[in-house]
């Protein structure tokens, strides 16, 4: 197993509150009937929640992420550049308006 598996399988045994929220209604394909993988590796990324089937990286952001722009941007480009659109959500956005956050990923998928 890779230090980077290791690493995801870790992220998902110790995932935030909002991980948690927002996996109850990607799992099991429960939302659309798609299917989204959480801490999954890409490349030499970790990414919070993907849908391989619509090409989507959801990552949720906390505090943290405004401290590391150009880490992030540089992440993004390297994502972008394999395929995929990142929605990213702040953390208090998805816990203070789930239906809005939930609403943004049916967008994204181009459900709406």
């Amino acid at each position: 197993m890779s230090d980077l598996t290791k690493l995801a399988k870790n992220l998902r045994k110790n995932s935030t509150d909002a991980e948690r929220m927002l996996w109850t209604h990607l799992r099991a394909h429960r939302f659309h009937g798609l299917k989204f993988r959480r801490q999954q590796p890409v490349g030499r990324y970790i990414v919070d929640f993907i849908c391989f089937q619509k090409d989507l990286i959801i990552e949720l952001d906390g505090g943290q992420h405004a401290e590391r722009k150009v880490a992030d941007r540089q992440r993004e480009a390297f994502l972008k550049a394999r395929g995929f659109r990142i929605l990213r959500i702040w953390n208090n956005e998805l816990m203070n308006n789930l239906e809005g956050s939930l609403r943004a990923i049916e967008i994204a998928c181009g459900i709406v």
